[in-house]
C-alpha cells in the first residue's frame, strides 16, 4: 500500500448526517411528523427563510455580511401593503415594488460597504434598525394591511396538485439559478476570489466593488421576494414580518459549509443547512418541545459550525498511508 489513500470529509456530509438523524428522531417523537401533510408544511416553512439564506450566500461567500435582511423583509412587506391598499396599484405590481424596495435596501448597503469602505457588520446592523424603523413608522406599528385578493394569496397558501406548496417550485427555481451562477459562471469564481483575498482579486483584474455591490443588491431583492411570499402566507402585511430570521438564515448558510470569513461555500450546502434547521424547528414543535429550545439550538448550531470548520478542513485533506516496513 505505497499509494496515498485520500479520505475526504466535508461539512456538507456532516450536515447531511445531521439531517438524516433529525428526521429519524422526529419521525419517532413528533406527532404526525412523518406525513405528507407535514412534508408540505416543511416546504412552506422553508420558503421565506430559504429565500433570505439564498440571497445571503453570495454576500458571505465574498467575505461580506448582511444583518439587515430581516429589516428589509419588514419594510418590503409594508411597501407591498401600502402600494396595493393606499396607492391603488394592482397587487402583483405592488409585489414587484416590494422586490424593488428590497433591492434598493441592498443597494444602499452595497454602496456604503464598497464605496465608502465602511465595515459591513456595522453598516448592516445600522440599516437593519433603519429599515425596521421605517416599517414601524409607516404603519405606526399597528396598521397591518389585510384583505389581499385570492389570486395573490394562492402564492403562499395554494398547492400544486393538492400536495406541493406553490412557493416551493419558486424557491427551487431560484436556488437552481443561483447554483448555476455561483458554480458554473465567472461571477461565482470571482466572489470566491474576493472572499479569499480582496486585494489579490483586485490585482487579478476583478472588479471587486462592482461584484460585491451586485451581491448585496441580489440579497436585498431576494429579501423583498421573501416579503412577498411572507405576506401571501399570512394574508397580511405588517412591520414585524421576518423578525429574527436573519439569525436563522445566516445559520443555514454557515452550517451548510459557507465560511463566515468568505472564499468557501456553495448553494447546495445552504440548502442542506436550511433543511436541517427547518426540520429541527418543525420537529421540536411537533414533539411538544419548549418554544425557546429552537432558538437556543439555532444559536448553538451557528457557533458550532464556525468552531468546527478548522477541524473539518483538516479531516478533508488527503491522509497519507505509509507503506509497512
Amino acid at each position: 500500500m505505497g499509494a496515498a489513500v485520500a479520505e475526504r470529509w466535508s461539512q456538507e456530509s456532516t450536515v447531511g448526517l445531521l439531517l438524516i438523524g433529525l428526521i429519524a428522531v422526529f419521525a419517532i417523537t413528533g406527532t404526525n411528523f412523518a406525513t405528507a401533510g407535514n412534508a408540505a408544511e416543511l416546504g412552506r416553512e422553508a420558503a421565506v427563510v430559504g429565500l433570505i439564506a439564498l440571497g445571503l450566500t453570495p454576500v458571505i461567500l465574498a467575505g461580506g455580511i448582511d444583518l439587515s435582511v430581516a429589516g428589509m423583509v419588514g419594510l418590503a412587506s409594508v411597501a407591498l401593503g401600502l402600494l396595493w391598499r393606499d396607492v391603488g396599484l394592482p397587487v402583483w405590481i405592488a409585489a414587484v415594488g416590494a422586490v424593488a424596495c428590497g433591492a434598493a435596501g441592498g443597494l444602499l448597503n452595497g454602496v456604503l460597504v464598497t464605496r465608502l469602505r465602511l465595515p459591513a457588520l456595522i453598516v448592516t446592523l445600522g440599516t437593519w434598525s433603519l429599515y425596521r424603523g421605517l416599517a414601524e413608522g409607516l404603519t405606526r406599528g399597528v396598521d397591518n394591511v389585510t384583505g389581499f385578493p385570492g389570486e395573490f394569496l394562492v402564492l403562499g397558501q395554494g398547492y400544486l396538485g393538492g400536495a406541493v406548496p406553490v412557493q416551493v417550485p419558486l424557491v427551487a427555481l431560484i436556488a437552481a439559478a443561483l447554483w448555476l451562477a455561483l458554480h458554473r459562471m465567472p461571477w461565482g469564481r470571482e466572489l470566491r476570489a474576493i472572499g479569499f483575498a480582496p486585494e489579490g482579486a483586485r490585482h487579478a483584474g476583478i472588479q471587486v466593488e462592482r461584484r460585491l455591490l451586485a451581491a448585496y443588491v441580489l440579497c436585498g431583492a431576494l429579501a423583498g421576494l421573501a416579503a412577498v411570499v411572507s405576506v401571501s402566507q399570512v394574508g397580511q402585511a405588517k412591520a414585524d414580518a421576518g423578525l429574527g430570521l436573519e439569525l436563522v438564515a445566516i445559520t443555514a448558510v454557515v452550517l451548510g459549509g459557507t465560511s463566515i470569513f468568505g472564499g468557501i461555500g456553495s448553494i447546495h450546502g445552504t440548502v442542506l443547512g436550511l433543511a436541517a434547521i427547518v426540520v429541527m424547528r418543525n420537529g421540536l414543535r411537533l414533539s411538544d418541545g419548549p418554544a425557546e429550545l429552537a432558538g437556543i439550538l439555532t444559536g448553538i448550531l451557528l457557533v458550532a459550525a464556525i468552531a468546527l470548520r478548522p477541524i473539518l478542513e483538516r479531516l478533508s485533506r488527503p491522509l497519507a498511508v505509509k507503506p509497512p516496513h
